[in-house]
């Protein structure tokens, strides 16, 4: 059987020492259809991850929101969404048939996740079609559950702001109180192949568990843990392979939506890793551009209830878990769930 994996993957994962182990398995886990309980868990949700790729072949991720059912599963190879990004989103620009596209679906009260990576196949008013090319599906570790609510009346939405190498002062403020974000990445040569497309994932943590650093030249930099996770390493091994991830957060209270793009870098060793409690390597996001889009998204989310599995990671700023617990943050003791 064709492996599923590309040369950035595969390097990532002989780097990691579990390469055997994950071939062995991987055909298995990424199909080339949807199982019945994917198709179901897509058509229950009122959110959609998204990972897309501008003229650049710089990846962005956005989120797309309707009312449950606005994700449907006409059969096992295709989902139709009947929605539109808002034309603050690049992903308004990208959709396009044929065009290579990363799905994700995550359900926060549950912890479940399916991923779905393929191609556009239809375009219309309304939505678009995209037929699948590798399906699969994640463990819940390190997701927050929340629940969703719909904003009644919520007033129009303030101008998106568009900027270059440093984050805007409420962005920052963001990603410095974020527990979730969600990283779009592609593969070698991403708009030839199937398995060489786009990507998008979820990376969950302690509050601030990504750093903002300000450089000398006067941008930003994003630094985030990658902690024990399902060995594949999808992600790592696109960014691997085409160094420029997009990163999504979003703001539970209020709405905020912070979309990102930049250049990666993985960081496997040193000082910075060893002082990040949990984190089995890092990952640096140097920013290049992005949108800070104010009460764009039309759903708040309830308080989180934290995963279990961060009571054995740290803080950016010295702080354990062992040593310190902010109200709200899981109990201690527990450690990760191997996948």
């Amino acid at each position: 059987m064709d492996s599923p994996f590309h040369p950035g993957e595969t390097a990532v994962q002989e780097r990691a020492g579990v390469r055997a182990q994950v071939e062995s398995i991987g055909p298995r886990l990424i199909r080339d259809h949807m199982p019945d309980q994917h198709r179901e868990l897509f058509g229950k949700l009122p959110t959609l991850l998204v990972g897309s790729l501008d003229a650049q072949d710089q990846p962005w991720a956005s989120m797309l929101v309707g009312r449950p059912g606005f994700v449907s599963s006409p059969d096992a190879r295709r989902l139709r969404i009947a929605a539109r990004p808002d034309p603050h989103d690049p992903l308004a620009d990208q959709l396009a048939v044929g065009v290579p596209i990363g799905l994700l679906g995550l359900e926060p009260a549950t912890r479940r996740r399916n991923r779905m990576n393929g191609r556009v196949v239809a375009l219309d008013a309304a939505g678009f079609d995209v037929a699948v090319e590798q399906s699969f599906g994640n463990c819940p570790q390190y997701i927050q559950t929340r629940e969703p609510t719909w904003v009644v009346d919520a007033a129009a939405p303030s101008a998106a702001e568009h900027f270059g190498h440093a984050l805007p002062a409420a962005a920052v403020a963001l990603v410095q109180r974020a527990d979730t974000l969600f990283i779009a990445s592609a593969g070698p040569h991403p708009r030839r192949g199937g398995a060489q497309g786009v990507d998008v994932s979820h990376r969950g943590g302690r509050p601030g568990f990504v750093r903002v650093q300000r450089l000398a030249q006067g941008g930003h930099r994003l630094t985030l843990p990658d902690f024990r996770g399902n060995n594949l390493f999808n992600t790592l091994g696109n960014l691997a392979a085409h160094p420029t991830a997009g990163l999504l957060f979003y703001d539970p209270e209020r709405g905020d939506r912070l979309q990102v793009a930049g250049r990666a870098e993985l960081v496997w060793d040193g000082p910075e890793l060893a002082a990040f409690a949990g984190a089995q390597r890092l990952l640096h996001v140097t920013v290049e551009r992005g949108v800070w889009a104010p009460g764009a998204l039309p759903l708040r989310w309830s308080p989180p209830g934290y995963a279990s599995q961060l009571a054995a990671t740290g803080r950016w700023d010295g702080v354990s878990a062992q040593s310190d617990t902010a109200a709200g943050d899981p109990p201690m003791g527990s450690t990760p769930a191997a996948t």
